[in-house]
């Protein structure tokens, strides 16, 4: 009998267009809006606008590492945006020590005699902890004036903390509801550890002047805005990048199976409670650099980003996009961001009843909930499936 010979496997792309068609749909998309920047001269986008749509693309960095964990893995965790906070916090130290050490250097250099270096850092100290009532840095600041060790901790710090709070709970075969407590539960642990003066972190002023980034004061808030926004595209686009390749291998097949049934995949030899703690803790990672990027465009950060209803907007944005669809979480992300930013920056006109007027910036939270009540209720798959269902009709 002649030998029979294998069927090759196709390509990565091949097998999953929908990379390639969201990586050219982003890429025309970054094209477009920074050459109709008003960094580029044209001014048709504003500045405030590319901020908008650059922290747009990091809530879409989050939302596609919360549906890898959640409608991948089905860890639905309660706590990925502590990581995406903590990676805000981690940049925003340097940014914070930089831009005032700039102002005291150019404060103190007419002096007579020139201030020496621990006179230099007791007025950054002064300036930057004055609000809270100190002028010394704490321990966690001991590295703020290094650039390089700072983005390490935005990786560092969210891995560390995923990777011990995983352990601990899937070691305890912790599952469902009650793993979705613990995680909500650390949230706010550490929402109100950093609501405290002697937190390190400046309590509840958080860190703020953000925006301001050392090298760029002669190039204004334009340049500013279009390289972030750029930076944020191109997190995305590795991202995505990055969970489609790991959703598409063996890996993927592996975690879905543990989504699917737990025990059976526990039956059949695989080590569980490892790849759930991959999971978690290579999406905290991600959640760290989409917050890095975050908050430098959106120029304020506190403990009330951290809080634990960030992270059930989280789930809901994915929900409504479609869980189990990385195009879905960043559909959901996007349009719930962008509606958000229309109906609360007063961009959607109030509609007035006669007895009583509709004002959005109030009412936007109860419209998001019976959005997702009715997406939950009629189309379970959310947004992703319905264009699925049009796809495969076509």
């Amino acid at each position: 009998m002649p030998k029979a010979h294998p069927i090759p496997r196709k390509s990565f792309i091949s097998r999953n267009p929908s990379v390639l068609y969201f990586l050219a749909a982003l890429g025309l998309f970054t094209a477009i809006v920074a050459l109709l920047s008003e960094a580029t001269g044209a001014g048709l986008i504003s500045t405030s606008f590319v901020k908008t749509l650059g922290k747009t693309l990091c809530l879409c960095l989050i939302a596609i590492a919360m549906d890898v964990v959640w409608g991948y893995c089905g860890i639905l965790s309660l706590g990925h945006f502590a990581f995406f906070g903590i990676g805000g916090y981690a940049i925003g130290m340097w940014l914070m020590y930089a831009r005032t050490e700039i102002i005291v250097v150019n404060s103190l250099s007419g002096q007579i005699i020139p201030p020496t270096p621990n006179e230099i850092s007791d007025a950054i100290g002064n300036q930057i902890f004055g609000v809270v009532g100190s002028s010394e840095f704490p321990l966690l600041w001991t590295f703020a004036d290094n650039l390089y060790i700072q983005l390490a901790l935005v990786l560092i710090v969210p891995g560390v903390l995923a990777l011990i709070f995983g352990w601990l709970a899937f070691r305890s075969r912790v599952t469902g509801v009650y793993l979705s407590i613990l995680t909500q539960a650390m949230t706010l642990a550490l929402s109100l550890y950093l609501f405290q003066n002697d937190s390190g972190l400046r309590g509840n002023n958080g860190l703020s002047g953000l925006q301001n980034i050392p090298g760029f004061a002669d190039s204004g808030q334009d340049a500013v805005s279009i390289v972030f926004f750029l930076a944020s595209a191109l997190a995305l686009g590795f991202g995505y990048l990055l969970f489609a390749w790991i959703t598409d291998s063996k890996l993927g097949s592996i975690i879905q199976a543990i989504r699917e049934d737990e025990s059976r995949a526990r039956f059949l030899g695989y080590h569980v409670e490892s790849y759930k703690l991959f999971v978690f803790t290579i999406t905290a990672i991600v959640a760290g650099i989409a917050g890095a990027l975050y908050y430098p465009q959106a120029g304020i950060i506190n403990p009330a980003e951290i809080a634990p209803i960030a992270s059930i907007y989280l789930a809901v944005w994915v929900a409504i996009g479609g869980r189990g669809r990385l195009y879905g979480a960043v559909i959901g992300a996007a349009l719930v961001s962008l509606f958000s930013s229309w109906f609360t920056g007063g961009g959607a006109p109030n509609i007035n009843l006669g007895f009583y007027e509709i004002q959005w910036v109030d009412w936007w939270l109860v419209l998001l909930g019976l959005t997702f009540v009715l997406v939950t209720l009629f189309a379970p798959n959310g947004i992703g499936g319905l264009f699925d269902k049009l796809v495969r009709k076509s």
